[in-house]
C-alpha cells in the first residue's frame, strides 16, 4: 500500500485495532485492516482534527456515481448489533473509511457489482 496516502489514526483506536487484528488471526480481514494501519500517522484522540474519521464517527458521504447521500457510523464488530446505520471496521469499506478526511474519496467495493465512488462530506463524533 505504499502508493496510498498516509492517514491519521487516533492512538487509542490504533491500540484497540491492533489487539482486534491479533484476535482475528490469519485472515484476509485482518490483513486488510493491518495494511490500512501500516500507513497511519498516530495522533492522540484529543488532538485529532474534527474532520477526520475515527472509530465511532458518523460519516456522511455522497455516492459520486448516483449523487445520493448516506450516513454510517464506523464501529467495532461487537457494536454492530442490527447493523442499521453502522459499518464494522472489519468490513473492507469500513477499514477504508478510517483516517479519511472531509473532501476525500474512496472506491467502495460492492459484492457482485462494480465499485462505487464515495466522497466524505461530513464527519461527526460521539461526545
Amino acid at each position: 500500500m505504499s502508493d496510498m496516502p498516509a492517514i491519521l489514526v487516533a492512538e487509542e483506536d490504533f491500540n484497540r485495532l491492533s489487539t482486534l487484528i491479533e484476535k482475528q488471526g490469519d485472515s484476509d480481514v485482518a490483513y486488510g485492516l493491518d495494511d490500512e494501519l501500516s500507513r497511519a500517522t498516530l495522533v492522540p484522540l484529543a488532538e485529532m482534527p474534527a474532520h477526520v474519521v475515527t472509530m465511532n464517527s458518523s460519516v456522511r458521504f455522497q455516492n459520486s456515481d448516483s449523487g445520493q447521500e448516506h450516513e454510517l457510523t464506523l464501529v467495532y464488530p461487537h457494536e454492530l448489533g442490527t447493523g442499521d446505520g453502522k459499518i464494522s471496521i472489519l468490513a473492507p469499506a469500513g477499514s477504508a473509511l478510517l483516517g479519511l478526511s472531509v473532501g476525500e474519496s474512496i472506491e467502495w467495493p460492492i459484492r457482485g457489482r462494480n465499485n462505487i465512488h464515495l466522497k466524505i462530506i461530513n464527519v461527526s463524533r460521539q461526545s
